[in-house]
């Protein structure tokens, strides 16, 4: 099964309102075709509301939504070239799974034959050749969740959206099923904008992540750039673990600053324009601890845990408490003992509100 009909998104200055309430605040964004894009952000912020607007589950209150070059603003959700995966996964209980993946090409006239081999091809696809005359309590959570993406896929949408497709899931079966839609995603090319609270989820799936705040976008752009180049002090303890050192900004230049932290000068990279106040982020993994008499944050550790593969540290210094993650788990520093914390000034970052 090939995707022929590959779509884009674009929303241009979209407002959604209930009554009094803004859900949404003029709101631009773009999905290039081929990409999975992910929605991310606490609840409440905007995140299902934007995707139930593509969906054409809503409609904008301002604005305008292209889907594939066309604009579908006033288009409800059956004459829009979409396909949802819902949380609750919504199979009937009472059908086979093929009969299940087949249902939304029936309810569109197509051939029961038909139907029932682009059915087959749907469920091969997602790994579940064979199951087809199985019903839905038949299967594991993570088997319905994969007939679930079959059924949409049967459909070729131009999008497929995929709301919290993987709640319902155990930590490790989220992580195999994430893994196998993203291949499928992948492979067949298809565009995708996937709703999503959890951080992790989205870097390991994402070719682009839109992080919402209070009904507007945060920052949006890549895993990587999000992680080591967040713009506020929200991003970059929303992305990852992230130690938040208060310091001031005394001079910058081009791409570096000046910063005093707990009196002492440093210089890290830059690329603002604001002196004064600022916080600057230590992700944990980037941190190092050494013996006291090394360079560095002296500190006392407070908190260890031996996780086979790392070493998770509190260390009380001077600047606060910070979070370490240590890759060197032999010999490892016990409670009380005195450390220096040092780090490469190449993977801080400054951020001011």
């Amino acid at each position: 099964m090939t995707n022929t009909t590959i779509g884009s998104v674009r929303f241009d200055n979209v407002v959604k309102k209930y009554g009094a309430v803004t859900a949404l605040k003029k709101l631009d964004l773009s999905v290039e075709p081929g990409k999975l894009v992910t929605l991310l952000g606490p609840s409440g912020c905007g995140k299902t509301t934007t995707l139930r607007l593509i969906a054409g589950l809503e409609m904008a209150t301002e604005g305008s939504i292209h889907i594939g070059g066309e604009d579908v603003t006033h288009l409800t959700a059956t004459y829009r070239k979409v396909s949802m995966v819902f949380q609750s996964y919504a199979l009937f209980p009472h059908m086979t799974v093929r009969e299940n993946v087949a249902y939304g090409l029936t309810v569109k006239s197509v051939p029961k034959a038909e139907a029932a081999e682009k059915a087959e091809n749907g469920l091969e696809l997602v790994g579940l050749k064979g199951f087809g005359d199985r019903l839905p309590s038949e299967l594991s959570g993570g088997q319905q969740q994969r007939v679930a993406v079959a059924r949409a896929i049967v459909l070729e949408p131009e999008v497929l959206l995929l709301d919290e497709p993987l709640s319902n899931l155990d930590a490790k079966l989220r992580r195999h099923v994430r893994e196998e839609i993203r291949q499928i995603q992948q492979r067949l090319g298809l565009t995708a904008v996937y709703v999503t609270h959890d951080q992790e989820e989205a870097m390991a799936v994402s070719d682009n992540i839109i992080v919402m705040r209070n009904a507007e976008i945060a920052q949006q752009g890549s895993p990587h750039d999000l992680y080591e180049k967040p713009n506020s002090e929200f991003i970059a303890d929303f992305i990852g673990d992230a130690n938040l050192a208060p310091c001031e900004i005394s001079n910058y230049a081009k791409d570096e600053a000046t910063i005093v932290l707990n009196d002492k000068k440093l210089k890290v990279p830059y690329a603002g324009t604001h002196k004064g106040a600022a916080k600057l982020v230590l992700r944990p993994h980037h941190l190092k601890l050494a013996e006291p008499s090394e360079p560095g944050f002296e500190g006392e550790i407070t908190y260890a845990a031996y996780l086979g593969k790392e070493i998770q540290y509190t260390v009380d210094t001077e600047m606060g408490e910070l979070f370490v993650v240590s890759s060197v788990v032999s010999n490892p520093f016990a409670i009380g003992n005195r450390v220096s914390v040092q780090w490469d000034n190449a993977h801080t970052r400054l951020v001011t509100s």
